[in-house]
């Protein structure tokens, strides 16, 4: 199977899996030939991408690490949480966390069993509608990359478990900056961005006298901002002044956000999300965590579609453990023409190819 753009898809072509609403409630069964009708009303649904089921894609099975389900309750009480605080009443918003820590609990332990159940954890495609949306499926990344590189870095259950708490909770104090500039479509002003800046100490005064929610949890909202050189925000700490989990849940922060569209730029390809983190190894990013990085998470999902930058088309069908940058591919398409038979790529093999496009981009 492989997964397409649901502009991308033609009358005829069969489901491989069911679409489901936001809700968990199957709109169209797998295995159901898709009619124009059908797509049309996919479109505006704002659903974006199917799996197909097809001769080229035959043999290849994504592999799922969090359920839908398991997504969507997460980001649900994330999202009510959040919604919950307001600027003119801090208190109010301590008491809102203080309700939702323990269902944050479960759902980081759920996460924990399903990322410790595959080998790897798979990028997950980031549906987000509309902008203010981004808040909750960003704190729901974040956490889930978060705790895919604690594992890969062998922390204990007690540290996974904190470190979630930081990462699901991380951009709490988000929720207190003005909406107009959270939703402005262009450059920030310096003012602006000052007023921008201010969430993180935000999210510190509303968490830390939460009983529920340990300290370093709110130190690690506190200090996803800053970096090793001292550049960051809101202190200008530096590297040993900076807690471990802080450091972990920055490099999640900042892959996430960069491969992310945002209502003022274009995402990021995956890969040159890692460069982003790779550039800033050492000197902004921990070296240790931005190498359990790349070994824990698959940047591109097995299924997708990618073209490369000689026009190839092809769809992901392996991955290298530690190199998913440069996954084995299905080409599919050269030079604007169907295979009858599609071959195997290495990308791994082939330094002279890139990913030029992915997802909907490269259907």
């Amino acid at each position: 199977m492989r997964l397409l753009s649901v502009r991308a898809v033609k009358p005829g072509m069969k489901l491989a899996t069911p679409v489901k609403n936001e809700k968990n409630k199957t709109l169209v069964n797998k295995g159901i030939a898709l009619t124009e009708r059908m797509i049309k009303r996919l479109v505006e649904l704002n659903i974006r991408y199917v799996y197909i089921d097809d001769e080229v894609s035959k043999g290849i099975e994504p592999v799922e690490t969090i359920s839908f389900a398991i997504r969507r309750k997460a980001t649900s009480t994330i999202e009510s949480t959040f919604r919950d605080i307001t600027k003119k009443n801090q208190r109010h918003g301590t008491i809102v966390v203080e309700k939702a820590t323990k269902p944050f609990k479960g759902i980081i332990s759920e996460l924990l069993k399903s990322i410790k159940g595959n080998q790897d954890i798979v990028t997950l495609m980031n549906d987000v509608i509309v902008y203010d949306e981004y808040i909750f499926s960003h704190s729901f990344n974040v956490t889930l990359y978060s705790l895919a590189v604690g594992i890969e870095l062998k922390l204990s259950s007690n540290e996974l478990e904190l470190l979630g708490l930081g990462a699901i909770l991380h951009d709490v104090g988000k929720m207190t900056v003005p909406t107009e500039i959270l939703l402005k479509p262009g450059r920030l002003t310096d003012e602006e961005f000052e007023e921008v800046k201010k969430h993180a100490e935000s999210g510190f005064q509303i968490l830390r006298n939460i009983h529920t929610v340990p300290l370093v949890a709110a130190h690690c909202a506190y200090q996803h901002h800053e970096r090793l050189d001292g550049s960051g925000y809101p202190r200008g700490l530096r590297d040993k002044e900076i807690h471990q989990l802080a450091k972990i849940i920055a490099v999640a922060d900042v892959f996430d956000a960069v491969t992310s569209n945002r209502v003022y730029r274009g995402a990021m390809l995956p890969h040159e999300g890692l460069e982003v983190l790779y550039s800033g190894s050492g000197q902004l990013f921990d070296k240790n965590v931005v190498n359990a990085f790349r070994k824990a998470v698959a940047v591109y999902p097995i299924g997708i579609s990618v073209t490369l930058n000689d026009g190839k088309k092809g769809i992901v069908s392996g991955y290298h453990h530690g190199l998913s940058e440069r996954p084995i591919l299905r080409i599919i398409e050269e030079n604007g023409v169907q295979l009858s038979q599609p071959y195997s790529l290495d990308l791994k093999e082939r330094k002279d190819l890139m990913i030029q496009k992915c997802g909907e981009d490269a259907s």
